[in-house]
């Protein structure tokens, strides 16, 4: 396979996976908004924070606009990292890959960019119809998620697709975790009740989850248990890692190139990381001192990655 088709096919994934983690934390944060008791703190803070590239004083200005947030989140083209401009870019990459993609995927990635670009979509974040508007758009998300999983053929370029996803996925699950526990300054004993951890859990699509599968009330151990090491969780950092791992070695077994196994050595080594530690590990490293590695080491990957397969330079 060509460096740039793969690229191409790495490059979609990862962008409709940060259009979909986007739009759960917007419609987490647009629904709670509403809540009179505000137990959770919740705000548009954390989506700005880390979808945006706006200053504290910027965000402390906007925040407290509903319409304003949206649009910027969603339409602005002003925003490099709004929705409105990460789904043109899947677009134009689905574009570039048209014979090795099915029409399915590639109509509904262009279903959802013209719902992302249609004028009419900015006047209704603006009115009593946002959640609607969001909630259409997630739909659209999910359609993406299904018909790629029930047409894609098992070759290559499925194996580029989910690296992309799964490698997208870890990032975000850290993005949130750390956004979420800095409210609490990283300290496990600082106990908190389970309103506090809905939004994280809710922006993850863990909440439920979490319902059934813990009954005590160590809730900051909880969610960080469910987040970081549940294996049956499908956005934990656990799972995505995992998965992430399995479509690395289909990849570097199906085209093994030069610079192949120290790229495997080096995600081998933050999997089996994650993988080998617990919470009491996180505890004497520290929360956000092991976040921050984790991302290191993703971001690194990334890199690495564009060099070995991507011909970047």
């Amino acid at each position: 396979m060509l460096s740039r088709i793969a690229d191409s096919l790495f490059w979609l994934h990862r962008y409709m996976e940060r259009a979909d983690g986007m739009l759960r934390l917007l419609k987490t944060s647009y629904i709670l908004s509403f809540d009179k008791v505000q137990a959770s703190g919740i705000s548009w803070g954390p989506a700005l924070q880390i979808f945006t590239a706006l200053s504290k004083e910027e965000i402390e200005a906007l925040k407290t606009n509903d319409a304003a947030v949206l649009q910027y989140m969603i339409t602005d083209t002003r925003n490099l990292n709004s929705l409105r401009v990460i789904v043109t870019r899947a677009r134009e990459n689905a574009r570039g890959v048209q014979d090795q993609i099915t029409k399915e995927v590639w109509e509904q990635v262009n279903h959802l960019y013209h719902m992302v670009t249609h004028p009419a979509l900015t006047e209704k974040l603006a009115g009593p119809d946002a959640i609607v508007a969001i909630d259409a758009l997630i739909t659209s998300s999910d359609q993406f998620c299904g018909i790629t999983d029930s047409t894609m053929p098992r070759g290559q370029g499925w194996n580029y697709m989910n690296l992309g996803k799964f490698t997208e996925r870890c990032l975000l699950t850290v993005e949130f975790t750390n956004i979420f526990f800095r409210k609490v300054n990283y300290d496990f004993t600082d106990e908190q009740d389970i309103l506090f951890w809905r939004s994280l859990l809710l922006a993850l699509s863990g909440y439920e989850l979490h319902l059934k599968n813990y009954s005590n009330q160590n809730h900051n151990c909880n969610v960080a248990q469910q987040v970081l090491f549940d294996k049956n969780f499908p956005r934990s950092l656990y799972y995505a890692l995992d998965r992430a791992n399995k479509y690395l070695c289909d990849v570097s077994e199906m085209n093994p190139v030069e610079g192949t196994p120290p790229l495997c050595r080096m995600f081998g080594r933050l999997h089996s990381y994650v993988k080998f530690s617990d919470l009491a590990i996180v505890a004497e490293t520290g929360m956000e001192p092991f976040l921050k590695e984790i991302r290191h080491e993703l971001n690194e990957f990334s890199r690495l990655l564009g060099q070995t397969y991507f011909s970047y330079a």
